[in-house]
């Protein structure tokens, strides 16, 4: 066996390898998102997260893959439906390997979204505007950033592994359902006071957390599409970096806004810090993703509070996340980005190279967003006019796994069955005032 060929194996292990990490990412999501629902949207938002991936994978192999990689414009591909017509170059990765890899980031686009309409969709409507997300949005973006002829790549933009590509494109429609699902019963007072609705399982999302930085390796260094020892190596590193930076200084701005440190805030702006260093984890130097991750972890905070202020509803911070600190990191490869560090060939604005790479990727982000949001608030406001995209209110106050799915997560929890116990008490003693009711936690 040539050289060659154990290269070809190696790259190609690699890849499916890290495929494999971004794919159980979806377990981390639901782990995260259900976390910090209340108890009664378990099911629910399991299923979502699920199912979404099924519907997915179909639409980007019917469809999206083409339009994303396929021959054609610089805006979309006019090739590639069910990958016929695609062939891999000879020496370069079998196609269905890239395909696997690459579908994995697209359904991390949907789920991005299912966080923010968390505990009052309609889970058709769900599934609907994900397959629409999946198939058609999210390729033609990623078309104009990583196919070959895609206009915002012959631009100089710079997204290495998805910071607008896929986190802003899921958060910008994100922030569209959630601005046409309106919030959550009790979220906001009549004066506009926020009314704090605590996730039921901090251990989830704990949980989840975890597995979502784990995969993060897999996110970012199997972008490299190659073994490359040198190139894996310092992408992990920043992306390390840029993590635990997002960690300590959420921690800490936490004390700062919240007088504790707060878990929910902390995870997130882990989170936060790895979606910021996302566009630029191998172009930046390991002081750049420290600095990333540091202010990342800042903004997820005081973007959490802001969208409250507004009121604006999302039960999890995904607007937060992936929007607000997507767009951040991709411009911060304007600003970190070092010429000579992983082939790149602009030069950020602390190396001396001006504002030039930094226009180039504000084009890129305002393009996006102008593209993604106009047409997601579009698709939402049909969905709302057709099947409906919110539950009624009884429904939401009984919980969307009874209302939606017929079944509870936890049939047999202790708080349902003190509830139980405090009503029959109730009912059986001489002054009911004197049996304390239990507080639901969920």
């Amino acid at each position: 066996m040539e050289a060659a060929d154990v290269k070809l194996m190696l790259d190609t292990v690699w890849v499916l390898l890290c495929a494999a990490l971004v794919f159980f990412m979806n377990a981390g999501f639901g782990c995260v998102e259900s976390g910090l629902a209340r108890s009664k949207n378990t099911v629910n938002i399991l299923a979502k997260n699920f199912i979404v991936f099924g519907f997915g994978v179909i639409g980007y192999w019917a469809v999206g893959y083409g339009l994303m990689f396929g021959g054609g414009s610089g805006f979309a591909g006019t090739e590639g439906w069910l990958l016929s017509g695609l062939d891999a170059e000879p020496g370069s990765l079998p196609l269905a390997a890239v395909f696997f890899f690459q579908l994995c980031f697209a359904v991390t686009a949907a789920t991005i979204v299912s966080g923010a309409v968390a505990e009052r969709i309609h889970i058709k409507a769900f599934l609907v505007f994900s397959v629409v997300l999946t198939t058609a949005i999210y390729p033609i973006v990623g078309h104009w950033v990583w196919g070959a002829d895609g206009w915002l790549a012959a631009r100089g933009f710079t997204d290495f592994a998805g910071s607008t590509v896929v986190h802003s494109v899921g958060g910008w429609a994100a922030l569209a359902g959630a601005m046409l699902l309106g919030p959550r019963l009790g979220k906001y007072s009549a004066t506009g006071a926020v009314q704090p609705i605590p996730g039921h399982s901090m251990p989830l999302v704990f949980l989840g957390g975890m597995i979502l930085w784990l995969g993060w390796f897999g996110f970012n260094a199997g972008s490299q599409l190659a073994a490359d020892p040198e190139a894996i190596a310092h992408i992990c590193a920043t992306t390390a970096l840029a993590a635990s930076f997002g960690t300590v200084s959420a921690t800490l701005w936490s004390y700062v806004r919240a007088g504790k440190p707060d878990l929910t805030l902390i995870v997130n702006g882990m989170l936060g810090g790895l979606v910021g260093v996302t566009a630029g984890c191998s172009v930046v130097e390991l002081e750049g993703a420290a600095a990333i991750g540091a202010i990342a972890g800042v903004l997820v905070i005081e973007a959490v509070m802001w969208f409250d202020r507004v009121r604006i509803d999302d039960p999890v911070g995904a607007t937060s996340v992936h929007l607000v600190c997507g767009v951040f990191g991709t411009l911060m490869v304007g600003v970190f980005g070092h010429r000579g560090v992983g082939g790149f060939e602009g030069q950020g604005l602390v190396y001396g190279g001006g504002l030039a790479q930094l226009g180039t990727q504000a084009l890129g982000a305002v393009a996006v967003g102008a593209f993604v949001f106009p047409i997601a608030v579009a698709v939402w406001f049909a969905l709302k006019r057709t099947i409906g995209i919110r539950v009624s209110e009884e429904d939401e106050l009984a919980g969307l796994d009874l209302a939606e799915h017929g079944m509870e997560a936890y049939p047999e929890a202790p708080e349902r069955d003190s509830r139980l116990a405090a009503a029959l008490a109730r009912e059986a003693a001489p002054d009911a005032d004197l049996v304390p009711a239990a507080t639901p936690r969920g």
